[in-house]
């Protein structure tokens, strides 16, 4: 499926278009894909928020007959949950605290424009948590619903307790102890249902669990039901919650003679057979229960992922029969060196885990130095040979913020990777630990950096996605990409690490990259006979670039290509931010018979107010309309307007995001020119899409 940007429903209370139309640019710059509506009047707004869902209100502070604090008002009478901004004139601590106890979320100086891009995205982020937590507490009922039907059916006996009194209990358990109404067995404690001597018992056992936590934990005990009869049982209990309240929920079975049969089973089940260590589904297993500990309990742990270095040509040595003494002469060394609190695991030949909680990552890596430190000293003897060893380490912390346990062993892994990547570290025998910082984003002081080094490696990827003409007309287009690979192998724009204010001239060297070796793969391609023409991006810098388009004639005349093979497509919030600049360079390309098309299309307040200005020839509408006409009737009537509007002034239109072909009928009726979007074809490295299909 094809990746999209969540869009970003703004509403702006401002009196000024031009201030208005900033705060969208400013928002569009940041990465936000933003649609907009600025508010006008009280009626304006109230009609808006009883016809849309909206995620965000800026609000100006200025004197005016519907301001800002009318405005909040009326979204907290609405009861709408959208976050509220306050734009001051100047900083006003004052004002601040006031707007937020009237419910707003933040007040900002309206030019502390790098202040309201962070808080933008800091609410942003909470709306999205708190929607996903309202879908995720209705899941939680439907199941918690589908729970309590299992349980009345259950053949099991289930009951649930709270300070040692029954508050449920099913029909089995009723039946098991001799009940026939629920009312009269919640009035009974626990302990009556229990002989004497297994009351003891029971209360060191609660006593044991409570401290331990540990579902599953079971007791042999003895019952007694209604009418005296003793039943010798077993006893399991798990924490639980029921009807939001925790509690702790006990399963009755009668006690089985194979109890110890069973638990030297399922201990089997869980061992790796080789070293005796946990195996690689227990450790899984054991991991997400850990990081579901540490965001409940706010605990910190941490992983240790142990490779073993050169075991490839170490296990060429000594054979298989070597290799699988020296790895349970290991495993013995692991339980002496790691601690008697650390979960030990094998995952694969050459890997091994340990894992702890609580501990935090400083104190990992002191343990995992001191394994690393205890292996590197070992002689390893195996049959008579003594084998050197050495490990790679990489340390993650677990914390109420850690991802999926594949996820954060990944994390372990990639750093235990990295440690030959370190200076004198080129045969591993090191220990690192994994920051997140490092490794998940690339910021302003490393990013330009990394792009530089993949322009001068040429290591960039450029991928071709078709652009289709509705109308059936055997045209072939193509939009060009370009990829670079982030640390973790995968693919990514290199726009999307540019600082929002710069370095321009990266920029331009990457538009010209980018057109440069496009150019020459497209007259390779139409050198057999494809007229073949490209949609090419152009970012803001270029725009501003005097000495583009001389260079562009000459790259054009240097691979024997006419102008009109190129459609150089320009943002339509950079087409508003650079309009004397867009307009000259529309006027220059056109002279070398390119084309211009207007991307991201129907986002600013008056979107048509461009044309005015730049002579676009394709119009490619912003990917939220492709996803909003599929939902709503009144979207598709206004991507229809939209639609006609530009085919009066003889644009052609470009519907992008386009998944499925239950689409297709409505952009038809709708009179859309051309398509684009993964139901076609996903962007891949030739342009061999079949024109003819259609």
């Amino acid at each position: 499926m094809q990746k999209k940007n969540a869009t970003v429903h703004l509403l702006i209370l401002d009196p000024s278009q031009n201030d208005a139309e900033t705060l969208v640019s400013l928002l569009r710059n940041s990465g936000k894909a933003t649609r907009a509506h600025r508010i006008t009047s009280e009626e304006d707004l109230e009609e808006v928020l009883k016809s849309g869902n909206w995620d965000l209100l800026l609000a100006r502070d200025v004197d005016d007959e519907f301001g800002a604090d009318e405005a909040l008002a009326m979204v907290r009478r609405m009861d709408k949950d959208i976050p509220f901004i306050l734009l001051m004139a100047e900083e006003s601590r004052e004002r601040k605290v006031g707007i937020m106890k009237a419910g707003a979320q933040d007040a900002v100086p309206f030019d502390y424009t790098n202040q309201l891009v962070l808080t933008v995205n800091r609410e942003i982020s909470a709306l999205e948590e708190r929607r996903r937590r309202r879908v995720l507490e209705s899941h939680l009922r439907e199941a918690e619903q589908r729970c309590q039907l299992l349980l009345e059916s259950s053949k099991d006996a289930i009951a649930y307790i709270n300070d040692g009194m029954h508050i449920y209990a099913n029909q089995s358990y009723m039946d098991f102890l001799g009940y026939d109404d629920i009312d009269e067995l919640i009035c009974i404690p626990v302990l009556d249902t229990l002989t004497p001597k297994s009351q003891e018992r029971y209360k060191e056992f609660m006593k044991r669990f409570t401290e331990k936590g540990e579902d599953g934990m079971a007791l042999n005990c003895t019952a007694r039901r209604s009418d005296d009869q003793e039943l010798k049982v077993t006893m399991s209990v798990s924490s639980a919650t029921y009807d939001g309240e925790f509690c702790t929920q006990i399963v009755l079975q009668p006690e089985h003679s194979d109890a110890e049969l069973e638990e030297k089973l399922r201990q089997i089940s869980s061992q790796d057979l080789l070293t005796g260590l946990y195996n690689r589904q227990y450790l899984m297993d054991a991991l997400s229960e850990t990081i579901a500990r540490a965001g409940k309990d706010n605990q910190t742990g941490a992983l240790a992922y142990i490779a073993l270095d050169n075991f490839i040509t170490m296990k060429g040595q000594v054979g298989i029969a070597g290799a699988d003494l020296l790895l349970g002469d290991l495993a013995a060394l692991l339980k002496e060196t790691a601690g008697e609190d650390a979960t030990l695991a094998r995952l694969s030949d050459d890997a091994f885990c340990m894992m702890c909680l609580p501990c935090d990552e400083k104190n990992m890596e002191e343990r995992a130095e001191r394994v690393r430190k205890a292996i590197e000293d070992n002689l390893f003897d195996i049959n008579g040979r003594t084998v050197p060893m050495t490990v790679s380490i990489g340390v993650a912390a677990i914390t109420e913020n850690s991802p999926k346990a594949e996820e954060l062993l990944g994390r372990a892994h990639t750093a235990s990777s990295d440690v030959k990547k370190q200076d004198g570290h080129a045969q591993g025998n090191s220990v690192l630990v994994y920051n997140p910082a490092d490794y998940e984003t690339l910021d302003s002081s490393n990013s330009v950096e990394t792009i530089q080094k993949a322009l001068e490696d040429n290591s960039f990827r450029l991928l071709f996605q078709p652009i289709i003409n509705l109308r059936g007309e055997g045209e072939e287009h193509y939009e060009a990409f370009v990829r670079m690979l982030d640390k973790d192998g995968q693919e990514v724009s290199p726009y999307d690490f540019l600082p929002p204010l710069g370095p321009s001239e990266t920029a331009i060297k990457i538009d010209r990259w980018v057109i440069l070796n496009t150019i020459k793969q497209l007259a390779n391609h139409r050198s057999h006979g494809h007229d073949t023409r490209l949609f090419i991006n152009i970012t803001a810098e270029t725009l501003q670039d005097k000495t583009f388009t001389p260079w562009l004639s000459v790259a054009l005349k240097a691979v024997r290509l006419p102008g009109d093979v190129l459609i150089l497509q320009v943002r339509e919030g950079d087409a508003n931010n650079y309009m004397k600049q867009v307009k000259e360079f529309t006027k220059a390309v056109h002279e070398l018979h390119c084309k211009v098309s207007i991307s991201q299309f129907g986002c600013a307040l008056n979107p048509f107010n461009t044309f005015k200005h730049v002579n676009a020839d394709f119009v490619k509408l912003d990917g939220s309309f492709t996803e909003e006409i599929q939902k709503s009737d009144n979207a598709k009537a206004q991507v229809k307007e939209m639609i006609k509007t530009l085919q009066n002034s003889g644009k052609l239109s470009i519907i992008p995001l386009v998944e499925n072909a239950s689409i297709l009928a409505t952009l038809w009726q709708a009179g859309v020119n051309y398509i684009q979007g993964y139901y076609l074809q996903a962007p891949g490295r030739e342009m061999n899409y079949d024109f003819g299909e259609g």
